[in-house]
């Protein structure tokens, strides 16, 4: 087997080539309108966009920073839909059902004329409406019946007055509480006298009894004839009572029918009709002069129209909802406090949401802010599998209201682009049984564009727009260059570059602001390395730690000489967006017993499932690598050693076989290299994540300690291509201070830390005695024959 080769410098950074950036700087290029790098997003936003079936709602699924919301905003202002419709919603007095408000639907525009319209109705009927009917024509119309009803009562009571006149009686009108009843009283003396009167002059002597009873008996003899005259006039009087009312009535009706009419031809509703229709009923019945209610609603209240939403020509139809709550989502009614502690609900405190002010075209919504409304994402899956939103009080908002409204529900075609991550998406898929069908359109972003000359151009032309719309200075081509391979270092993959634009914005106005700081007219690849270098350092406070604990001798890494079963493996912690690397001790012990493969963290409970899974993975591979005719019959245990929190990822086990190894076999590791990879049941070692912050954090404590030429990192062969190192460790690689190997197997990497050959298995499975697999089998074999000496040792299979 080939001995692994290290790393050329030139395989341990890309470079931009800046000759090939024909530009003096990012002023002369066109700034990037939209999103730079996601056509598959892209086009799925447009097919969102443009189809109109049903359930077309749309999830943009991405990480991030990578221009979600850039992309969701530009396309639409490039496709520039037209909403399906517009339409004002307006709530007014529902007089059949005071408690469910009634819902007009008009034409865009025409409900703020409707409330204007209605709002000088009830002025009219507040303040003219009474003296309109009580002046003029109507007011002679009225004197003319009553008099004719005094002529007729004449008529009525005239026979009678002049038959009691003649028999010394009077025809008189007694109150009586509210009511006035005729009554007859005797004449004495030219005057009427109560009966009361009347006894008394028989008690002075002025009349005698006689006299007093004759008179009774006339009065008695007529109260019969009374009686019939009072209801011929009671009759009469009541009629022209009617007679009066129905000309006044008469009059109002076609004085509201006149002004009625006037609003119906100029909004064609059914709705506006029924309201007209009920205010007209409830003037007739309550507002009429004389009606008697003086503890009437104010008309400007009662038949005013609450706008809850309208549109103009020149508005959109996008919305975006920042705050999705429920009541800023669905709408709510705010209470009118009508005294100290006392609050009431009507139609004028429905407010809309944004649900309604989107209807006919897109509401744009972050779908981690719904989730976090109690109620708002059940809400709004139900809004939009029935299609029709109910606007509610707030449920907890207002004990003392004395009312609770349910104002009619509103219909609403609305578009929905959700904006999330790919983790929340899958777990809303998998959990509501509306999402697949309600969210049919996925825009997946990606987090990374292809490493090229075209993608630097576009780097350029963001720098671009940047400068352009924030007043930034503009960059130089070494800057973009810088700029385009710090993305390519973010992205850490092989020919790929970063699409999280978000965190290349932060660099680009950092950089700005150090290229001006120094008197710069451009920014150039200093001042990008240097922002870098400065976001890094505000950040590295664990890494600082971590190298005092190092330099005091409380943490303790070997980075040079040989030791048995002990490695250093490498370990990532993430500050924010940032990561860091640093070594992790990794030792292994072996002897006979039938314990099998011990992991400590996992014992401790500190291991998480993914490195439980990479540590089982460990048995397989020696039993794939051994090949023994017999089991593996000895204890061992692996260990993080100062390790006391949980780890998790399986990136470690690469380093964990190859210190198994070593303590079985006796033969010592070179503590100046550090590992990092996983590994399969084959031996193969797998890509891992966080490459380049790995290798930088073992540099940097070897660099402490003191570089001797002897130390450096094994990575897999399948990360090779992801390399973006510092430059220092570039140059020291160069120098031949410190090395990288690129190793596809387990027997490769055994071979560079332990300098021994791995030897190649016969057609039986055994290696050469004097390889280390060789020997490794060898000690298994002694293992297995101690076991077979101890009888009540059975040993595992």
């Amino acid at each position: 087997m080939d001995h692994p080769t290290a790393l050329a410098p030139t395989e341990l950074r890309w470079q931009a080539d800046e000759a090939a950036l024909q530009f003096g700087s990012t002023e002369e290029i066109d700034p990037t309108q939209g999103i730079v790098g996601q056509p598959i997003a892209t086009e799925a936003m447009r097919f969102g966009v443009e189809c109109d079936a049903p359930g077309q709602n749309i999830y943009v699924r991405g990480v991030t920073g990578t221009g979600r919301m850039t992309l969701v905003t530009s396309l639409l202002d490039e496709l520039r839909p037209k909403a399906k419709r517009q339409l004002d919603r307006c709530y007014v007095h529902h007089f059949a059902q005071p408690d469910r408000p009634r819902l007009i639907t008009l034409p865009p525009g025409e409900g703020p004329q409707l409330r204007r319209r209605m709002r000088e109705f009830a002025e009219f009927i507040d303040n003219r409406f009474e003296d309109v009917l009580n002046g003029g024509p109507l007011k002679a119309r009225r004197e003319s019946i009553q008099d004719q009803t005094q002529q007729r009562l004449g008529e009525i009571t005239g026979p009678l007055e002049k038959e009691l006149q003649a028999n010394d009686l009077a025809l008189v009108h007694v109150q009586s509480g509210p009511v006035t009843q005729a009554a007859i009283f005797p004449v004495v003396d030219g005057k009427a006298l109560s009966p009361e009167q009347f006894r008394q002059l028989v008690v002075t002597g002025e009349i005698t009894e006689k006299h007093f009873k004759d008179t009774e008996q006339r009065v008695s003899q007529y109260r019969k004839r009374l009686a019939e005259v009072s209801a011929q006039a009671s009759e009469a009087f009541e009629a022209s009572v009617q007679e009066v009312r129905k000309l006044v009535e008469d009059e109002a009706r076609s004085l509201l029918q006149d002004l009625v009419q006037r609003i119906r031809r100029q909004f064609s509703s059914d709705a506006v009709n029924a309201f007209l229709d009920e205010v007209t009923e409830d003037i007739m019945e309550y507002r009429l002069p004389d009606s008697g209610d003086e503890n009437l609603t104010d008309p400007l209240v009662l038949y005013g129209v609450n706008v809850i939403c309208s549109h103009d020509a020149e508005q959109g139809p996008v919305v975006t909802e920042n705050s999705p709550s429920i009541a800023n989502l669905f709408g709510t009614v705010e209470p009118d406090f009508i005294g100290p502690g006392k609050a009431v609900t009507n139609y004028r405190g429905i407010r809309a949401g944004s649900l309604v002010r989107a209807d006919g075209g897109f509401l744009i919504l972050d779908a981690h802010d719904v989730l976090s409304e109690p109620g708002a994402w059940r809400l709004l899956m139900r809004t939009l599998r029935t299609g029709s939103i109910e606007i509610v009080p707030a449920e907890l908002g207002w004990p003392m209201t004395s009312q609770s409204l349910k104002p009619e529900p509103i219909d609403i075609q609305v578009r929905i682009i959700l904006i999330g991550s790919s983790g929340l998406y899958y777990q809303l898929d998998r959990v509501d049984q509306d999402f697949s069908n309600l969210f049919k359109v996925l825009a997946d972003f990606d987090s990374e564009i292809e490493r090229s000359e075209q993608s630097i151009l576009e780097y350029a032309g963001v720098v671009a727009r940047m400068a352009r719309d924030e007043q930034l200075l503009h960059f130089s081509p070494c800057g973009v260059a810088a700029l385009a391979e710090h993305g390519a270092r973010i992205a850490a993959r092989s020919g790929k570059m970063t699409a999280r634009f978000g965190r290349i914005a932060d660099i680009v106005r950092e950089a700005s602001f150090l290229a001006r700081k120094s008197g710069a007219d451009l920014v150039k690849r200093g001042h990008v390395e240097e922002t870098v270098r400065r976001t890094k350092y505000r950040a590295s406070l664990p890494t600082k730690r971590f190298q005092e604990l190092m330099d005091k001798g409380t943490i303790w890494v070997a980075t040079d000489g040989e030791i048995v079963g002990q490695i250093n493996g490498l370990a990532v912690i993430h500050a924010g967006p940032l990561s860091y690397g640093f070594p992790a001790r990794i030792t292994a012990t072996i002897g006979a017993g039938r314990a099998g493969i011990i992991d400590i963290e996992g014992a401790a409970a500190l291991s998480g499932s993914i490195h439980t899974k990479g540590f089982q993975i460990l048995g397989g591979l020696l039993r794939h690598l051994l090949r023994l005719p017999h089991p593996l019959a000895f204890s061992a245990s692996i260990a993080f050693e100062q390790s006391y929190g949980g780890i998790d990822g399986d990136s470690a086990s690469g380093a964990e076989i190859c210190c198994l190894l070593s303590a079985l076999t006796n033969v010592p590791i070179r503590q100046g290299l550090a590992m990092t990879g996983s590994i399969d049941q084959h031996g193969r070692i797998q890509a891992i994540g966080g490459v380049n912050e790995k290798i930088e954090g073992f540099y940097d404590v070897c660099k402490a300690v003191g570089l001797t030429g002897e130390q450096g990192v094994l990575i897999p062969g399948a990360n090779a291509g992801d390399l973006m190192l510092r430059k220092d460790i570039v140059d020291s690689c160069r120098n031949g201070d410190f090395t990288i190997y690129a190793v596809p197997t387990v027997q490769d990497a055994l071979e560079v830390l332990t300098g021994m050959s791995t030897g190649e298995a016969d057609d039986t499975g055994a290696y050469p005695a004097d390889s280390l697999l060789g020997l490794a089998q060898c000690r298994a074999s002694e293992f297995w024959q101690r076991s077979l000496a101890r009888p009540d040792s059975a040993p595992e299979s």
